[in-house]
Order: C-alpha cells, then sequence, then structure tokens
C-alpha cells in the first residue's frame, strides 16, 4: 500500500511495509525515560508493533488501551507504541491512563523508522506522521503479520494480531515436543512392561535393567 485516507481523503505513504517472512529492520527509537532503543534488543521475545500518528488523536489513544490490555495476557510478547510523540507526552498519556504494558516509543533523533517500515505521510496536513499499521514478529524479529490500516479513523484489527501471536506459541510449543521426544529416542531408554521384561528400542538392543523406567 502506497496510500491511505486520512479524514476520507487520499495521500500517500513513503512506501510499503517489510514483506511477511522478512527480518524487520533494526530501528534506533527513543523511550520515555529519553533513553536510545533498539528493535534487536527485544530478540527472543514475539514483537507488536503499534504504529500511530500521535497518542493525542483519539483513535490512537484507543489502540494504545487496547494493546495495553492484550500485553497483560500474552506470554513472552513484547508490545510497542511507536509515534511522532515526543517521550514527554507518551509519559503523560501513560500516566494518565495508567498504561503499564506497553514500551512507548518515538522516531526522535533520527527519520530513519518511517522511511524503513514505509509508513512516512508525505502529503497534506499530516505529512511526517506515521501511518497507522501493526507488524507481529516471532522470536527471531522475522515478521509474521502485518497491517496498514487504509484510514487513520479506522482501528486496526487487534483479533488477528492476537491470533498470529496464539498461533506462534503453538507452533512453538509443538516444535519443543518433538525436539523433546527425539532426545529421548536418542538417549536409548527402555520401558519397564507389565509382564517383567523391558522394551527395546531395537530388536538386538540389549536390555540394560538400570536403565528401566526412565521414561
Amino acid at each position: 500500500m502506497s496510500e491511505i485516507a486520512v479524514s476520507g481523503k487520499k495521500v500517500r505513504i513513503s512506501g510499503n511495509l517489510p514483506d511477511v517472512g522478512s527480518v524487520a529492520p533494526d530501528f534506533l527509537l527513543v523511550g520515555t525515560e529519553l533513553r536510545d532503543v533498539r528493535l534487536s534488543e527485544f530478540k527472543g521475545s514475539m514483537v507488536i508493533m503499534n504504529i500511530f500518528q500521535s497518542v493525542d488523536q483519539p483513535v490512537c489513544a484507543e489502540t494504545v488501551r487496547r494493546f495495553n490490555e492484550m500485553a497483560d495476557r500474552l506470554d513472552n510478547t513484547k508490545v510497542l507504541c511507536i509515534s511522532k510523540d515526543l517521550p514527554f507526552a507518551h509519559e503523560r498519556f501513560n500516566t494518565a491512563e495508567g498504561i503499564d504494558n506497553v514500551i512507548s516509543l518515538c522516531e526522535l533523533r533520527n527519520n530513519d523508522f518511517g522511511n524503513d517500515y514505509g509508513l512516512r505521510i508525505e502529503e497534506g496536513s499530516w505529512a511526517g506522521l506515521f501511518a497507522r499499521a501493526v507488524l507481529v514478529l516471532d522470536e527471531n524479529l522475522r515478521v509474521v503479520y502485518t497491517q496498514t490500516v487504509p484510514d487513520t479513523m479506522d482501528e486496526p484489527d487487534y483479533e488477528s494480531a492476537s491470533q498470529t501471536i496464539a498461533d506462534a506459541t503453538v507452533e512453538s510449543t509443538a516444535g519443543l515436543s518433538e525436539q523433546s521426544k527425539s532426545e529421548a529416542m536418542d538417549e536409548n531408554y527402555c520401558v519397564k512392561k507389565p509382564t517383567g521384561e523391558h522394551a527395546r528400542l531395537e530388536d538386538d538392543d540389549d536390555c540394560d535393567e538400570s536403565r528401566a523406567g526412565k521414561i
């Protein structure tokens, strides 16, 4: 998508979101404590990026509230709320609204983020701000879901973002389960049977009493 609507009027944006399956571009943004924050710091966690214009815009404010609630229910997931607001505005809003489950970040010391993610509004009264978008990244910071919201007056699809996290968690758990099974087989353990014999992994596997009952 290379254009969106601002209050119904079409405007150009700087590009397109990273493709699903690609590694998300690293960024250098600024947190509420005026500390530089890089995306690479969150490797090892699932990441939701909620990108918007300003916490002083009602729809944007609602997205922060909704993602804050969502973050409280998600395991091993960091929710980043990203806009052009100064850190002081993020901190004011979070304190007033009781927002404590998200990480608020802003594009302050450079303009790389909006360009790298293709979200900078290029014309109209909101030029320079970000289009509304949501990305979900896996634990290796690979993009697994994206949405650029067509109109800034609309909210994102919270359910799809949440479901993507849930599906990724199930896949990760299943992978660990299969790995555990494989490792158990590699150990060549045997199991005590009710008949008094031990199950052998191979017909010619000598049963070792010391291994009985280990799995």
